[in-house]
């Protein structure tokens, strides 16, 4: 099994360890991060910083998945998602054709299901799908043969996310294991902290939850709970004390018009990050955000944009995470 190439499309062949991890790779879809183990997500982030070699180079471009056919099916807006699988399946040389919900059969009332069998009649080797509703990307896979990456469903799991976050992490920090990684704000209704908490944990790091009370999934931390166990602090001073790494989550204004929350200003001083916060973490604690952000509100702007944010750079290895997950799922058997 091979992760690099040359410029002229011929490969090279991993380091022994990771070829051998990678061999035993035993996973046909990804939708979510709570059945990876640690070693699973190490090949992954392995295999991300290949792809990142091959982004930088003058021609963003390698032979791996010639041939291949991959389709997103979005039933939600979505920019950077949408565009960085797009734009990873075209650099492992891949056919990919995208279907948004608005512009298909699906506004005729075309079933999830029926729009899936559809796909995979037209050649889908992987489908990504975005979907409203939590648990949409599982009942697709059970339904079709090619390989399904949730791309975010509802409230639940944003596997891809939560990937590029920890390459983005150990990037700049070298190891995820015994990392103090703060997330502040709207848990309860958020793909990305569910996800996070799950590969986080898993590769070893203390997580720390900062919510609203009224923005805590109901049960969460409690004896038999789903999630592993993370500390919850309410007080934003307390939950950033010494933080290697602060996310951020978008704060979704809908959730103003539901009672969860009394005002925009009492969440501003409560729960926003802002300079003199941030003072409060370690001096080089990372910035992050999953975007699009809503600055002045759960972010400020001089945060949003100062020098200890790597919020553009989760964006960017976006598209090196994704490469290499699609080249795990539809070219990574290949020798």
């Amino acid at each position: 099994m091979t992760t690099n190439w040359h410029e002229d499309g011929s490969t090279i062949l991993l380091p022994p360890k990771a070829a051998v991890t990678a061999s035993a790779w035993r996973h046909h879809h990804i939708l979510d991060l709570d059945d990876f183990t640690q070693d699973e997500i190490e090949l992954i982030l392995h295999i991300t910083g290949s792809m990142k070699e091959v982004l930088a180079r003058p021609i963003k471009k390698v032979p791996a998945l010639r041939g291949k056919t991959i389709m997103t099916l979005f039933y939600e807006n979505s920019t950077r998602t949408r565009l960085s699988f797009e734009l990873a399946a075209k650099s492992l040389s891949a056919d990919i054709s995208n279907l948004t919900a608005s512009t298909s059969s699906i506004v005729k009332g075309e079933s999830l299901i029926d729009t899936l069998l559809t796909l995979e009649s037209l050649g889908a080797d992987v489908v990504i799908i975005r979907h409203p509703q939590s648990g949409a990307p599982n009942l697709a896979a059970q339904h079709i043969k090619g390989s399904v990456i949730n791309a975010g469903d509802g409230w639940h799991a944003h596997p891809t996310q939560a990937l590029l976050d920890m390459y983005t992490m150990r990037a700049h920090k070298g190891v995820i294991k015994d990392l103090k990684v703060t997330i502040i704000g709207d848990t309860k209704h958020s793909r990305v902290s569910r996800s996070n908490i799950w590969g986080l944990t898993t590769m070893g790091a203390v997580v720390t939850v900062c919510s609203p009370p009224t923005l805590l999934p109901v049960g969460f931390n409690q004896p038999g709970a789903y999630f592993p166990k993370v500390r919850i602090e309410p007080d934003i001073h307390k939950a950033i004390e010494g933080a290697d790494v602060v996310m951020v989550l978008r704060l979704q204004l809908e959730r103003m018009q539901t009672g969860l929350l009394p005002s925009m200003r009492e969440y501003i001083q409560l729960y926003q990050l802002n300079e003199e916060r941030l003072k409060i973490a370690k001096p080089d604690a990372l910035v992050m955000h999953p975007g699009p952000m809503n600055e002045g509100l759960e972010i400020s702007t001089g945060v949003a944009h100062g020098s200890q944010s790597v919020i553009n750079e989760q964006v960017t290895n976006g598209v090196a995470v994704r490469m290499a997950l699609l080249y795990l799922l539809a070219g990574g058997k290949k020798a």
